[in-house]
This record gives C-alpha cells, sequence and structure tokens, in this order.
C-alpha cells in the first residue's frame, strides 16, 4: 500500500458517497480518474484488506436480540466446542482471550427468537465449565475506524462527539426486509454498484439511496462504509478493556470512554461474583505494548483503577450477521473428545 492507498481507506471506512457512481465521487476527491480509484480498491480487496463495503445496520434498530457470551472451557476442548460455536448463524465474532473465560462470541437472533433458548443449545457441549450472558445495558458507543495514516493519528484524549440520529420506531416489513438484504450483501467495485440491487427492488437507484440515507437518519444503518480486515492493514493487537466501575459513575465512564478516538466499542454489560466488570471497551494496536500503554493513558482520564485487558490469541470466526436470512440451529450430537 502507498499512502493514496491509506488515504482511501481512512475515507472509505467512515464514509462512502451514496450516488448512483460513488467510485467516480471518491475519484474526484483524491485527484485520480474513476478507473484509476476502482483499481486500487479492487487490488485492496484482492488482497484481502478491504473485508466488505455494504450498508452497517443497527442490530437492535432491526428488532434483533443480541448478547456478547463468555465461556470457560476445559483448554482441550477449546477448538471443538469453538466450531461448533462458529455454525450458529447468529454468531458473527468468535474468539479466543487470555483469560479463564477462553471463549467469546457475539450472538444475534431474529425478532421472536430468545437469546438464552440459543445459547442452551451448546449445553451439551463437553468441556464447558462456566457460561456468563452479557448483553448489553447500555451502548456507549459502536464504530471501528483503523488510523491508517501514522501522521494524522489522534491524541489519547476524548474528543469525539457523539453522532446525532432522529430516533424512530422502526418496523422490518417484508418489504423493509427485502430492502435490508439486498444492502447488506458486499458492494461490487464497478461504475453503478447500486444498480443491480435496485433493478431487483423493482425501483430506481435514486430511490434505493434516498432509502439508505433515510435508515442513516433514522439510525437504522449505522453508516455505509467499507470494513477493513485488522490484521491484514497491522493491527494485530485486539484489546477488551474491561472496567470495575462503581454503579454512579457508569453512566459518566462510559461516556467518557466512548469520546475516545481510539475506542471503537463501549458497552455496559452485566456483572456476576465471578466477573465485576460492568464497562467494555475496545482498542485495536499494532502491538500488545501499544494496547497496554494505550490502556494506561485512558485509565489516568476516567479514574478508574481496577480493569483488564484481554486479547484475543486465536479468531475462531469474524464475519458479519446476515439479517433476516436465518435458518433454525441444532447443535450436533456432542462427539467425544
Amino acid at each position: 500500500m502507498d499512502n493514496l492507498d491509506k488515504e482511501i481507506l481512512n475515507e472509505i471506512q467512515w464514509t462512502f458517497p451514496l450516488t448512483p457512481k460513488p467510485y467516480m465521487e471518491m475519484a474526484k476527491k483524491f485527484g485520480l480518474s474513476d478507473q484509476d480509484m476502482m483499481q486500487r480498491l479492487r487490488v485492496l480487496k484482492d488482497a484481502g484488506i478491504i473485508r466488505q463495503i455494504s450498508a452497517i445496520f443497527d442490530t437492535r434498530k432491526l428488532g434483533y436480540k443480541s448478547a456478547l457470551v463468555a465461556m470457560a472451557i476445559e483448554s482441550e476442548k477449546l477448538d471443538y466446542v469453538a466450531n461448533q460455536v462458529n455454525r450458529h448463524p447468529g454468531v458473527s465474532h468468535n474468539y479466543e482471550r487470555n483469560h479463564e473465560y477462553n471463549l467469546w462470541f457475539t450472538l444475534a437472533v431474529p425478532p421472536g427468537a430468545d437469546l438464552k433458548t440459543e445459547i442452551d443449545k451448546f449445553s451439551k457441549l463437553p468441556g464447558i465449565k462456566k457460561t456468563r450472558l452479557l448483553p448489553t445495558i447500555k451502548l456507549f458507543k459502536i464504530g471501528v475506524k483503523l488510523e491508517m495514516v501514522e501522521e494524522k493519528k489522534s491524541d489519547v484524549k476524548p474528543s469525539e462527539e457523539k453522532k446525532k440520529i432522529t430516533e424512530t420506531k422502526f418496523i422490518a416489513t417484508e418489504e423493509e426486509k427485502n430492502y435490508i438484504r439486498e444492502l447488506q450483501k458486499d458492494l461490487e467495485i464497478i461504475e453503478r454498484p447500486f444498480l443491480k440491487s435496485s433493478q431487483k427492488l423493482g425501483i430506481t437507484e435514486e430511490q434505493l439511496l434516498e432509502k439508505v440515507k433515510k435508515y442513516e437518519e433514522i439510525g437504522v444503518m449505522r453508516r455505509f462504509a467499507a470494513i477493513l480486515r485488522h490484521r491484514e492493514v497491522g493491527f494485530t493487537a485486539n484489546g477488551m478493556i474491561v472496567w470495575k466501575v462503581p454503579d454512579e459513575r457508569i453512566e459518566e465512564v462510559g461516556e467518557k470512554l466512548g469520546a475516545f478516538p481510539q475506542i471503537s466499542h463501549c458497552y455496559q454489560r452485566p456483572v456476576y461474583p465471578d466477573w465485576p466488570y460492568s464497562v467494555f471497551s475496545m482498542v485495536h494496536c499494532k502491538s500488545i505494548a501499544d494496547a497496554e500503554e494505550m490502556a494506561k493513558q485512558i485509565q489516568k482520564q476516567v479514574e478508574v483503577n481496577d480493569y483488564k485487558i484481554l486479547f484475543s490469541s486465536r479468531e475462531f470466526k469474524k464475519t458479519r450477521v446476515e439479517y433476516f436470512v436465518e435458518h433454525e440451529f441444532n447443535i450436533e450430537d456432542p462427539i467425544t473428545v
């Protein structure tokens, strides 16, 4: 990658022109021809740096329920359990982390389904010692942006403002589900990438793009953007910083953590007798040492002394939840491991 590639990646992670010819708009911004811009993006995609370009939806606004799940698993059974968990269509992220709770995954279920029922399906698997269900109590921030240009790195301080959305109740009708099924697909790198979807839906490109803008305005869609593969661009230290925060400070600390540009996710989650950490935040750095130093700088500013960083040592699964395309999931009969 050259510096221009990095500048383009910075841009496309957060903003994408919602026009019939988006790559032409991007090309103008960077002083390139349309063909040069598309060729650069195709090379980055083929190299595995860009995972996907698509709408990024808000799971809860679509009526889904989701949770982070932590499991303590006997080490010799970890791979088997992880592979079984991966089979669930609602599991999007699944990692081994350096803790007694060594398997951490996210699970989303569609409207009408029950989270606990789905998690209980895993209970017959061998080697699971404990399971902790950690749904979001309060969302303070979600939105990964990897800073590709070293010179543009922000100071480690709470400097971001929250994006404003128009709060509106959203009903996922069959028509809306059809739009969402199309918009969550990986966008082709061609001159008019929205044309095929609009024709399939029986509307014009402009009508489809108006729908996308409306989804963003009401928060159903967080943004339309590119998702990068962290490790391929050098962000190998995926650190989950968990904070033991007194109840009366959770709101203040969560809001402050969410304002750090370096933090991509921040949530309040439930506590347990063996898990006292109520606020979760994510950082993505190029080394464990960098992440540990960043955590220290953040800790001084939020003034919470009791925290841990759990690093992912293995990635078992990382994908996007496919909304409104689920199939019923049943666990395979456990084998003797």
